[in-house]
């Protein structure tokens, strides 16, 4: 997701499901990370978060046709992304970017909430948010927060924010863009560049992709350039990470216990790939900036249609509603960002 451009605490109720290797001992080596996780067991391999999908359904045709429009449900925004639904209050959640600021040149950022069918407010001031995704036990939001550069989290309750991921090895990320959430707690997510404004460079040049499983963090793929958007299929194998600068959307297995193999092409993507989403067949949908579509795709990557929001900047999607089948659309160009809608087939993730 692109302006085209503390201590540590354990979270309550909260436990992980699955760990991984620890990284290796250093003086330099990163704080345990705040567990972000639901289940104390969870399917093998853990999949989408609780409620999303429902079991034993067969789907059809995602699209209602080959191409559709989103409705305008309101504008006027600085520069929105990241949205999330959240089920238990019935709203949607989402990022809005302001120009950056101060000699470092850093974007603020608000999550403002939409309550359907008209409602917008402030959720959380000064959040410096990107993507947005939701805890599997469903009471905090996961942020992507380049204000702080690192991954966070705010208890929906309270808005209190903890800290998921301060850092890999000691250096500071670059600018933490979107995030995805397994249902054992995994946490998914993208470090290029893009809000990292004037400050130094900890990470050599590398743009990547990071896993944090257990409260460590590990490198997924630090080859991608500029990873944006990142998702996961409804069972939990596959992850999706659209790198932004090579216009390509890749794909990499993910193994029981949160870590991945080698990576491999998707699809080879025109547009610029931003924050992408998947639906309860595995279907996979994706923003393109350039020309303002949601590119729809077969499991197996095969384009089944695309979704037209506005005229330009179209950065992120999400489903919602009470059913989970309306598509949230962020997109618009800078200082009249929108929120967009459309009924689609097929229920999915809620970011």
């Amino acid at each position: 997701m692109t302006w085209r451009p503390t201590t540590t605490a354990a979270l309550a109720g909260l436990c992980l499901a699955l760990s991984t290797a620890p990284l290796p001992a250093a003086a330099d080596a990163p704080p345990r990370a705040a567990d972000v996780s639901a289940h104390a067991a969870a399917a093998n391999p853990p999949g989408t978060p609780p409620g999303a999908c429902p079991t034993g359904t067969g789907y059809g045709p995602p699209l209602p046709a080959s191409s559709v429009t989103a409705t305008k449900i309101q504008g006027g925004f600085s520069f929105l992304e990241g949205p999330v639904w959240i089920a238990d209050g019935g709203y949607l959640l989402f990022s809005d970017m302001a120009a950056g600021t101060g000699p470092y040149n850093v974007q603020p950022s608000t999550i403002r909430r939409f309550i359907p069918p008209a409602t917008f407010d402030t959720f959380i001031a000064n959040a410096g948010s990107n993507g947005l995704a939701l805890s599997a036990d469903g009471q905090q939001i996961v942020a992507a927060t380049h204000d702080q550069r690192n991954v966070s989290s705010y208890r929906l309750s309270d808005r209190a924010r903890d800290t998921v991921a301060a850092n890999y090895q000691g250096r500071a990320f670059n600018s933490p863009n979107d995030v995805a959430v397994r249902s054992d707690g995994v946490v998914y997510f993208t470090d290029p560049n893009f809000q990292r404004g004037n400050r130094p460079d900890q990470m050599s040049g590398r743009t990547s992709v990071f896993r944090v499983a257990g409260g460590q963090v590990s490198l997924v793929d630090d080859r991608l350039r500029q990873p944006n958007g990142i998702s996961l299929s409804p069972d939990g194998t596959t992850l999706y990470v659209g790198a932004y600068s090579e216009n390509k959307i890749y794909k990499y297995a993910v193994q029981p216990d949160g870590s991945t193999g080698a990576r491999s092409v998707f699809v080879n993507y025109i547009g610029g790939p931003d924050g992408g989403t998947i639906d309860c067949a595995g279907n996979v949908y994706w923003a393109s900036g350039s020309d303002s579509l949601i590119h729809v795709y077969s499991p197996t990557g095969t384009q089944l249609g695309t979704i037209r929001s506005g005229t330009t900047g179209t950065t992120n999607v999400a489903f919602g509603g009470p059913d989970r089948q309306t598509l949230f659309v962020t997109s618009g160009p800078r200082n009249d960002s929108g929120l967009y809608s459309v009924r689609l087939n097929i229920p999915g993730y809620p970011y």
